[in-house]
């Protein structure tokens, strides 16, 4: 599955649909179309209205057309939408009249009397270093806080009252009459906010939430893929209850293995991860570290964070700080070809290592092209995530797939998707012959066909056989 915006393989999604047509028949299997909504902020994902397509990106029909030859992934934002959207203005303007006054989070209502105490404020799972509320002034002329856990555009939903939950109905159908088929719930663990907890992944109303959510995907004939960054026990939870997940903790494991040209931490992940996931090396956000923690000790995640820094190309601390307008201390901010230096061999072995894991592999636009980390563009808005945000025309791509890295890594893709070795239903074994090497088979369910990676972490040299042949790259 490739993940792109709309407008960064080409400037529409006229062009990515050329792109997708002209290199990657073959290549990908599945889209998942980052956000193409009017949005006002946070390259898409502060969307103001979920019916509409933005125009500079193209119109509904063009989504259909990508949705015929691809399965497609669509963001919903769970937890929140833009405070440009009729919803939030009409509240604005007609305060407790407004029909929607119930769609958001009023601090004066959540809170008894006398609170929120400092106390309360140090439990909220933050993703800013202040309370995350905003100030709203009305057209009345009074003012109140909301709760505001992102962007200064993105503003939280209550999801636990009627006309939220109409709206979340509404919107799931009709992203799914336009061909959707997952939708991908953004900042899922936050939508859930209860009087005395951390307000992040609540239990057991979060999974009233996600029943009630699921509801909805079922009666539209789409399915959900709930996203949250944190501990890897989190996912692994949610994936207990049937839903697919994410496998956000593989990019860090992975980048520690190949720095150290160590096999058992990799070997260990890959035996506990579920069939049905999506797992990822790079997305439109940093390398997650929390995701891997206790995955690899405090130890392993200093040196791995120590090595990115040191051998990762133009990777500076500074790019995930606040100083790039970096909301997650535990994201670092560099492309997957990056961190590993521009280095052709660890690049293509990590890729592989990617298609062999449990799961379905998503594959950044970025990422599949093996770009490089973006310091123009970083340096142009600010943006610390933007390091890995490029903007590639028709004209650079023609040039930018001819590299034999993109080629290599296109074959791979390509084996990845014929071969019915990797059938979600079938089996995976991954053994360790000694201390640098991994060996990870994966097999039909009826046994039919076998598909074999093995890799030496430590000289980034690998082969891959399928049936007992060596599958040429």
């Amino acid at each position: 599955m490739l993940i792109t915006y709309p407008d960064s393989l080409g400037k529409n999604m006229q062009d990515l649909r050329t792109v997708l047509d002209k290199y990657l028949d073959g290549v990908v299997g599945g889209l998942h179309l980052l956000p193409f909504f009017p949005s006002t902020g946070d390259r898409g994902f502060a969307p103001t209205d979920y019916t509409q397509v933005d125009p500079a990106f193209g119109t509904w029909q063009d989504v259909e057309n990508l949705a015929r030859d691809h399965y497609l992934m669509v963001d919903f934002m769970i937890n929140h939408i833009s405070k440009q959207s009729s919803y939030f203005q009409d509240f604005v303007a007609h305060h407790n009249d407004s029909p929607y006054k119930d769609m958001f989070i009023r601090i004066n209502q959540f809170f008894p009397d006398g609170r929120p105490t400092a106390e309360d404020i140090d439990k909220i799972y933050k993703r800013k270093d202040k309370a995350p509320f905003q100030t709203v002034h009305f057209a009345d002329g009074t003012s109140e806080e909301v709760w505001n856990t992102f962007g200064e555009e993105q503003i939280d939903l209550d999801v636990t009252t009627p006309v939220t939950q109409r709206f979340i109905r509404d919107t799931i159908a009709s992203l799914a009459s336009h061909g959707t088929s997952l939708v991908r719930l953004d900042a899922f663990a936050y939508a859930v906010k209860k009087l005395g907890t951390s307000d992040f992944f609540v239990e057991p109303e979060i999974w009233d939430l996600l029943t009630r959510v699921k509801a909805n995907a079922d009666a539209s004939g789409v399915t959900l893929l709930p996203e949250i960054h944190e501990h890897y026990t989190i996912p692994l939870k949610i994936s207990q209850h049937g839903y697919y997940i994410y496998d956000f903790a593989l990019p860090m494991i992975l980048l520690y293995s190949l720095y150290a040209g160590k096999s058992e931490r990799l070997a260990h992940w890959l035996r506990l991860s579920p069939m049905h996931q999506f797992t990822t090396l790079d997305t439109h956000d940093g390398i997650g570290v929390v995701d891997a923690k206790d995955l690899l000790s405090d130890d392993e995640l200093d040196y791995t964070t120590k090595e990115l820094y040191k051998v990762g190309a133009n990777v500076k601390k500074v790019y995930s700080s606040a100083a790039y307008h970096n909301l997650d201390v535990y994201q670092i901010n560099s492309t997957y070809y990056g961190a590993l230096g521009d280095d052709d061999a660890s690049y293509l072995l990590a890729r592989a290592i990617q298609c062999f894991a449990p799961g379905i592999p998503q594959v950044y636009y970025v990422g599949l092209l093996a770009g490089k980390n973006d310091i123009k563009l970083l340096e142009n808005t600010k943006e610390g995530r933007n390091i890995n945000r490029h903007y590639y025309s028709l004209g650079e791509i023609d040039e930018t797939v001819q590299r034999p890295v993109v080629q290599k890594l296109f074959a791979l893709l390509r084996f990845r998707n014929q071969s019915a070795a990797f059938d979600l239903d079938g089996s995976i074994d991954v053994t360790t012959p000694d201390a640098q090497t991994i060996v990870i088979r994966r097999s039909a369910a009826d046994g039919s066909v076998t598909a074999e990676l093995l890799a030496d972490l430590a000289t980034k040299q690998f082969t891959v056989t399928e049936n007992g042949s060596v599958v040429t790259l």
